[in-house]
């Protein structure tokens, strides 16, 4: 009679999410994960071909936990939607926030480009913003970002105190200008958001 798995596929990925959030992609080993996990590292590899494969599917996780997030309604409109689904991400996952936003465990490039390319898409189906070129879409998504960026991390340790409306009043004001006003025209804003919350633009 074969062995029963006592430890999963799921198991070892749930420990290898959460060893990268907590301590990045530098501590990304089979012997560290199989510590969390007090086990060797033969159930690893029963699972995953290699590590390549484990840490494709812990991004993988990472994007899908995004992708769910940043998609949340809250309004009837999708862009300040998007501001209030990111300042809510950013309170309710702290760890997980620091982890893509701020101390980039993940590739700032690599996340940056997605969390923006999911933002612009919602750009596409946005009647104000039909007649924008791709750079200016990339610029209004930067604003609703920037402003986002600043309330949640504001708000998190409780420097200021700001109600659900006042923030959707916010991020609206800032949409209409960036789409309105065309701020920039096609000169793109060019701000690397993950270093300027760390600290380091």
């Amino acid at each position: 009679m074969a062995r029963k798995k006592t430890i999963t596929r799921d198991q070892i990925l749930t420990a290898a999410y959460e060893l990268v959030v907590e301590e990045g992609f530098k501590r990304f080993t089979a012997r560290n994960i199989a510590r969390r996990m007090a086990c060797s590292t033969q159930p690893i590899y029963l699972e995953f071909a290699n590590m390549a494969e484990l840490r494709q599917a812990v991004v993988d996780q990472i994007k899908q936990t995004l992708t769910s997030k940043l998609s949340r309604r809250y309004t009837t409109d999708p862009i300040v939607d998007l501001g209030l689904a990111y300042i809510n991400f950013a309170l309710d996952n702290q760890a997980l926030y620091r982890a893509v936003f701020v101390e980039d465990h993940f590739g700032i490039a690599a996340m940056r480009a997605y969390a923006l390319d999911h933002a612009i898409a919602k750009l596409d189906g946005y009647p104000p913003a039909a007649k924008l070129s791709r750079t200016q879409r990339q610029n209004a998504v930067t604003g609703v970002w920037i402003v986002a960026t600043g309330i949640a991390n504001l708000v998190a340790p409780g420097f200021i105190d700001i109600s659900p409306e006042q923030m959707i009043a916010m991020l609206k004001a800032v949409t209409c200008d960036f789409i309105k006003n065309d701020r920039f025209g096609e000169q793109a804003v060019g701000i690397d958001l993950t270093a300027a919350v760390a600290g380091r633009a």
